[in-house]
């Protein structure tokens, strides 16, 4: 075909067209396109959330929406949330009295250090058995992720911690969360079938934090390495335990870079390594991955600005007290505390599976125990626990209960098992939620089906709460002073 034709063919097609639309009034055909690409719009939003939630999640979404609608309704839900927020107050206040909410007018100088001495001789005497739970501090660590694709995703098993979520909140992220299997470890195969081409990483615990466990890392390596994506080993928990273990003759995977495949893994010095709170660090297999996670300026009128972390500032102090920790310990001391705790793991393991009525969750690789009950309402137990000075973190999906085996639990692990199956048999004799006890929180948390409403009462503002003006000085004594507690 010559160009004349080509020309001829162009303008009949032309003319056809304006004769086709010549019917229309031309508001009509302006407005024609915009409407197509809203509704297109709507019909894409509505297939994405379809594969991402399923159509039952969707249904749930506007019946639970269009019933919070209704008045009456509404009301109720909102006197059910503000008992929910003043039981967490209650139990969130302060057991000291005199607490500042406003500035001095005149400093107290150093008469504030006479008067943090006596504060101190208030605290709670530990004695092994104030927590039996650990307190995450490594979000920052698992921050570090490509925002090269707009439409980036990760994977990671349901066991992983809670920083991915934080994660992929703050970097916009699409996050896959897949069921673990039925020995509670990562589901490789459930994970080989939500990868794609805008899959990223994939995540392994090692061990996971509800549970205990170690996911399956070789299993996960050969995936990442095949499938041409990255692979984070979260080490947070078991970093300073899990080589040791290793060396102590315990039967401890391969959990690191000695795994083809690992890209990277993240450690808390602050947990089982005992340096001071906020000393966590993340590893890269090489220098080419590491370097995205610096921050260069070179156009800034301040001059040259590079920062290696999310925080511009950190405090150095940190770093040092984690360098004093490693170095007073050596592998000696962290041989010995391994031996020690995971001794008493394996005993608190076995003193649980000799109590009728429990059952622990999983095969735990390390020193964390979780466990559960078919007969009883586990989270009453856990209750009762607490009112004898054991606080343990409460878990979903399945129902149970965990201990992280610290030094501190070495001395009284007796007390503890003791402790434990009083509580359980006052539960089987007793039945129903202890006075003040947040068992019926967290076992309407599980059976409500409509989870934002869970994630609103989450996000309530009871913590922080101030009684009268809130000024920004007496909000922010407020806030230290519910942080202090």
């Amino acid at each position: 075909m010559d160009f004349t034709s080509l020309e001829s063919s162009l303008i009949e097609f032309r003319a056809h067209a304006n004769s086709f639309l010549s019917q229309y009034e031309p508001l009509v055909l302006v407005l024609a396109p915009f409407l197509t690409l809203f509704v297109a719009r709507i019909i894409r939003s509505f297939v994405v959330s379809l594969h991402d939630k399923g159509l039952k999640t969707i249904l749930l979404g506007f019946f639970f929406t269009a019933i919070k609608l209704v008045p009456g309704v509404k009301r109720y839900i909102d006197a059910e949330k503000q008992k929910v927020v003043d039981k967490l107050q209650a139990g969130s206040k302060s057991k000291r009295e005199g607490w500042r909410t406003e500035l001095p007018i005149t400093g107290l100088g150093i008469g504030v250090i006479e008067k943090l001495k006596d504060e101190k001789r208030n605290d709670v005497v530990w004695q092994g058995k104030c927590s039996g739970t650990v307190y995450i501090g490594g979000s920052e660590s698992e921050g570090h992720f490509s925002l090269i694709n707009e439409a980036c995703s990760m994977i990671i098993p349901e066991s992983a911690h809670s920083a991915y979520d934080k994660a992929a909140q703050y970097f916009n992220i699409k996050l896959w969360r897949v069921p673990v299997n039925k020995e509670f470890q990562a589901d490789v195969k459930a994970i080989r079938r939500r990868i794609n081409r805008n899959t990223i990483l994939i995540v392994g615990s090692a061990p996971g934090f509800p549970h205990g466990i170690i996911d399956p890392i070789e299993e996960l390596g050969e995936l990442a390495f095949s499938s041409g994506i990255c692979l984070h080993v979260d080490l947070c928990l078991g970093g300073f335990v899990l080589p040791f273990a290793r060396k102590l003759g315990f039967p401890i995977p391969p959990i690191d870079f000695s795994v083809k495949g690992v890209t990277s893994i993240s450690v808390d010095v602050h947990k089982y390594g005992l340096a001071p709170k906020g000393t966590s660090v993340v590893l890269y297999r090489n220098h080419d991955i590491r370097k995205h996670q610096f921050v260069a300026v070179t156009e800034w009128s301040g001059g040259l600005y590079v920062s290696p972390t999310m925080a511009g500032s950190r405090p150095g102090s940190l770093i040092a007290g984690a360098w004093a920790a490693m170095i007073s310990l050596g592998e000696e001391g962290y041989l010995e505390n391994t031996k020690a705790i995971m001794e008493v793991s394996k005993k608190i393991e076995k003193g649980i599976k000799d109590i009728p009525e429990l059952h622990v969750i999983g095969k735990p690789d390390m020193t964390i125990v979780a466990f559960g009950s078919n007969t009883i309402d586990i989270f009453e137990v856990n209750d009762i626990l607490s009112s004898k000075g054991w606080h343990l973190n409460a878990l979903q999906r399945p129902n149970s209960i965990h201990i992280c085996v610290t030094l501190q639990h070495v001395p009284v692990i007796e007390g503890f098992l003791r402790d434990l199956e009083e509580s359980v048999q006052k539960v089987k004799e007793n039945p129903g939620p202890l006075n003040g006890g947040l068992a019926p929180i967290y076992g309407a948390a599980g059976r409500m089906p409509d989870r934002g409403m869970v994630s609103e009462l989450l996000s309530v503002d009871g913590i922080v709460a101030v009684s009268g003006s809130c000024a920004w000085g007496k909000g922010m004594l407020s806030l230290i002073g519910s942080m202090h507690n």
